[in-house]
C-alpha cells in the first residue's frame, strides 16, 4: 500500500525524453529503419558500434545546441556526418538526408519508460500534469499523440516554440505563468541533470533527478540507492536521497530527490 502523505505538490512537470518516452531505445530502432530504407546498413558493418558513436556526438552536439553555441541545422547535418567520419565510413548522401530520414522514424516508435503509463495513470487527475521539453518540435507532438500520452498532460512546452531551452530559467517561468502554478506547489521530473534539475533549481522549485543507473552517485560519491525492475519488488518507500537548499537569502527552500524507478513516484506524490 502506498504511504498516505500530505499532498505538497499541485503541478507537475515532466521532461519527455528518457523519463517518459524511451528515447534510447527508440532512436536506436529509428535511426536502424532510416538507415535501412537509405541503404546504408551495409556501409557501416557494426550498427551497435556505429550507434555508439552516434550517442556520443549527438549528446556532444545537443550540448552545444542547449547553450546556444551551434544552430539546429548545424546539430541535424553535424551529428550523422561526424558519426560516419568517426566511425570510418563517411555518409555518401549527406547528413541532412539521414537525418530527414530518422526524424520522420522517431514519432512512430512508441515504447515508453518501464513504469511510465502507470504512473502516468495514478497521476491523472489528481495533478495538473504537463510536459517541458527541449525537443524538436516538428517531432515531439507526434511522440506524444503516436504513444496515446496526449490525455496526460494539459499543456506541452517545447522550447522551440517559448524561444528558450532549459536550463535557462525563461522557459521555466513561462510553462509556470502558463498553467497558473506557484513556485511553492511546481515539482520538476526529468533525466537531465544540467537540463532539468539544475535549471529547476536555479528557478526556484523542487525536483526529482530519474537517475536509472545511478549515474550522479557513482560519480559524485553520494549515496546509492536500488534499482527495481518490478513494481511488486517495491514494498517499503524507497531510498531517495534528498537534498534542501535555500534560494532567495533563505526566503525559498527548494529540494532535489533522486530516484531510480519512475515507481518511486507512488511514494512521494
Amino acid at each position: 500500500m502506498p504511504l498516505v502523505v500530505t499532498k505538497k505538490y499541485t503541478h507537475l512537470f515532466f521532461d519527455l525524453d528518457n523519463t517518459i518516452w524511451d528515447f534510447n531505445a527508440n532512436s536506436f530502432d529509428a535511426l536502424y529503419i532510416a538507415l535501412d530504407k537509405l541503404k546504408l546498413l551495409d556501409q557501416i558493418g557494426s550498427y551497435d558500434a556505429f550507434f555508439r558513436i552516434y550517442i556520443d556526438v549527438n549528446d556532444r552536439l545537443w550540448d552545444l545546441y542547449r547553450q546556444g553555441l551551434i544552430q539546429k541545422k548545424v546539430l541535424s547535418i553535424q551529428r550523422f556526418e561526424e558519426s560516419f567520419q568517426r566511425h570510418g565510413a563517411p555518409v555518401k548522401v549527406g547528413g541532412g538526408a539521414v537525418n530527414d530520414a530518422y526524424l520522420a522514424e522517431m514519432p512512430l516508435q512508441t515504447r515508453l519508460i518501464e513504469g511510465a503509463r502507470k504512473i502516468l495513470d495514478h497521476l491523472h487527475g489528481r495533478y495538473e500534469v504537463a510536459i517541458i521539453t527541449n525537443g524538436f518540435k516538428e517531432v515531439q507532438y507526434d511522440k506524444i499523440k503516436n504513444s496515446e500520452l496526449s490525455k496526460y498532460f494539459r499543456k506541452i512546452f517545447i522550447s522551440e516554440e517559448v524561444g528558450a531551452q532549459k536550463p535557462r530559467r525563461e522557459i521555466f517561468e513561462y510553462a509556470l505563468k502558463s498553467m497558473n502554478a506557484p513556485k511553492k506547489s511546481s515539482l520538476m521530473i526529468g533525466d537531465s541533470w544540467d537540463a532539468d534539475i539544475i535549471g529547476a533549481r536555479d528557478f526556484g522549485i523542487d525536483q526529482i533527478y530519474f537517475d536509472p543507473k545511478s549515474d550522479l552517485n557513482r560519480e559524485k560519491g553520494g549515496p546509492t540507492h536500488p534499482a527495481y525492475h518490478n513494481f511488486n519488488e517495491i514494498i517499503a518507500p524507497p531510498p531517495c536521497f534528498s537534498e534542501t537548499q535555500q534560494k532567495n537569502g533563505g526566503k525559498n527552500q527548494v529540494t532535489t530527490r533522486i530516484i531510480s524507478d519512475l515507481h518511486h513516484l507512488f511514494y512521494i506524490l
